[in-house]
């Protein structure tokens, strides 16, 4: 079990053989996912990972804003699996889309949203899994120092993870200092104060934007965030529909009623999880998987008005 809840360990071999034993998928990546994502799929379905040569899923949107992401995020991981698949000249396509920013419940702490999607284009269907989680090192600031870009450095996991550094006060704004140069993928001390006292020197404002390069190869904490969901997907993918035998039979819904632990009234947390097959209308209605069968409560409108 990693750090996310989800598990990590070998998958089980009891399991019914993987009807994708022996094929391929196009992984439609620019920035080393492989890495994390080939073991689970190769142990756990039989499926080989081929990452196409020459693919631009940078054409789909960048972290640093040179190119604007157009859809959600669930969108994207779909539309670059489909761009792997149609490059590769394969049936079977797979793609990851991260998402980074404050947490919905604590704006003061960043969070992380990763999607991975799965196009099957042989059986015509997609499956997709998603985690959110509030480990990761995601963060960008304004300096007007060496020093305190290095204090930023410092505190976001630098030098392992890597860092972006621009002239200007925010990447964001109008202006000439759009058009000076960043540096991505810095991992070196040197580079990254010569980097940083460039910037300085570039902008006529001295001041320098630093953050965290989130790109995966870049970013052992979403890397292993990667591998974690990557076994989530796999188990799924190895769960055959009831009905029509169809892959990736697994969670569609949440059904809110879970009983209050006080008055026995039903609140809104989810008192039942749905799964359905990404192929047919086959559904199935299942106890929730954390096993928890009580609401606190605080949760009751009765209990808690």
């Amino acid at each position: 079990m990693d750090g996310n809840g989800a598990e990590t360990g070998p998958l089980s071999p009891k399991k019914p053989a993987s009807p994708y034993q022996g094929e391929r998928a196009a992984l439609a990546t620019m920035h080393g996912k492989a890495a994390a994502l080939e073991r689970p799929f190769r142990a756990g379905l039989g499926l080989a990972l081929w990452v196409p040569e020459g693919l631009d899923t940078d054409q789909l949107g960048t972290f640093t804003g040179e190119v604007n992401r157009v859809g959600d995020p669930r969108a994207v991981a779909v539309k670059k699996a489909r761009l792997g698949m149609e490059t590769a000249g394969l049936e079977y396509g797979l793609a990851s889309e991260g998402s980074f920013g404050p947490h919905p419940l604590a704006p003061f702490l960043q969070g992380h949203h990763e999607y991975l999607a799965f196009v099957d284009g042989r059986r015509d269907f997609v499956v997709v899994e998603s985690f959110y989680s509030g480990k990761t090192n995601f963060g960008r600031t304004c300096c007007g120092s060496w020093r305190e870009a290095a204090a930023f450095a410092g505190a976001h996991g630098f030098p392992a993870h890597g860092l972006v550094v621009r002239p200007g006060g925010a990447p964001d704004l109008d202006g000439p200092e759009r058009e000076l140069e960043m540096v991505k993928g810095i991992q070196c001390p040197r580079e990254l104060e010569n980097a940083v006292r460039t910037a300085l020197e570039k902008s006529p404002a001295r001041r320098v934007w630093v953050e965290t390069d989130m790109r995966a190869h870049q970013n052992p904490t979403r890397m292993r965030a990667l591998r974690a969901l990557a076994f989530r997907l796999v188990r799924r993918m190895r769960r055959l529909c009831p009905a029509c035998r169809c892959p990736g039979f697994g969670l569609v819904a949440l059904e809110a009623g879970l009983p209050c632990e006080a008055c026995g009234l039903p609140t809104g947390m989810a008192g039942a999880e749905v799964h359905g097959c990404p192929l047919c209308p086959e559904t199935v209605r299942e106890p929730r998987a954390d096993g928890l069968r009580k609401a606190p409560a605080g949760e009751c409108e009765r209990c808690n008005p």
